[in-house]
């Protein structure tokens, strides 16, 4: 299977798979965004995909064409932060060359990354001086002189995704070692995502929710971990308070990418 492909089912393994706390997957849609809206994106996305594994324009623009060709349909972004990290792991053919590429980006890169975050509805934080919703923000990040290497090294101490590309794809590599230790099909999908929710406090739950909710979470999903907690039952909690693990979800979506070229079977 070519790296695009494999992108692809890495997308589709992880939203198919259940239970996961909070967040869609084959049980459980939101009122505004369903399965098959998860499923179209990574359809759509494929262009974009082909693209960055052809050696094809800048990261930036390659995110910017996978977040347009996927802001098609009315279930809003769903793979955002996927794509942040899909992105550069195809580019490079994995986590090495990932690494690599994402320290050669250009000033172009970044403002492209922001087109097309404006194309979101991604959650920031308030106090960000870079915010993505003043138009003042690509003039500081041009008189800078700000790579899109910069841009996620900034968003780095608050955003788990954004840290990927400073510290060598880190959680990529853990999610994919989660689901190795794991077996393989989409039994291993969940115990790598709880396992990853319970060792790591997701950031999307902060913006959205604060610390203590995201600790109160990780908590919980340790406490699945440990038999003092139904699963079932976690994840039916995280559904009613409005709590999805958006960049937990990413980082295991990036891990299957992995895993995937790595031998990993998800077809048992």
């Amino acid at each position: 299977m070519t790296r695009a492909e494999r992108a692809q089912l890495a997308m589709m393994l992880e939203v198919c798979a259940y239970p996961k706390p909070g967040n869609v997957d084959r049980c459980h849609d939101y009122d505004d965004t369903r399965l098959e809206h998860f499923l179209a994106s990574a359809l759509f996305v494929r262009p974009a995909f082909d693209r960055a594994e052809e050696g094809g324009p800048g990261l930036g623009a390659l995110i910017r064409e996978a977040t347009s060709r996927t802001s098609t349909h009315g279930g809003g972004n769903t793979h955002f932060g996927a794509y942040i990290l899909l992105i550069p792991l195809i580019a490079g053919d994995g986590i090495s060359g990932a690494s690599a590429a994402v320290k050669k980006t250009t000033v172009d890169d970044a403002l492209d990354f922001y087109a097309a975050f404006s194309m979101t509805q991604v959650r920031m934080h308030h106090s960000d001086e870079l915010d993505v919703n003043d138009p003042a923000t690509l003039g500081i990040i041009r008189d800078r002189g700000m790579t899109l290497y910069d841009i996620m090294a900034h968003s780095a101490p608050g955003d788990m995704v954004a840290r990927e590309w400073t510290n060598g794809f880190a959680l990529t590599r853990k999610a994919a070692d989660l689901l190795h230790e794991a077996g393989c099909g989409r039994h291993a999908i969940v115990e790598a995502f709880v396992r990853l929710l319970a060792s790591e406090t997701d950031t999307f739950i902060i913006k959205k929710h604060g610390r203590e909710v995201a600790e109160r979470v990780r908590e919980q999903a340790a406490e699945v971990l440990a038999g003092t907690r139904n699963l079932e039952s976690f994840d039916s909690d995280c559904i009613a308070a409005g709590i999805n693990p958006g960049s937990v979800a990413d980082l295991i979506i990036a891990g299957i990418y992995v895993a995937l070229g790595e031998g990993w079977n998800w077809d048992c």
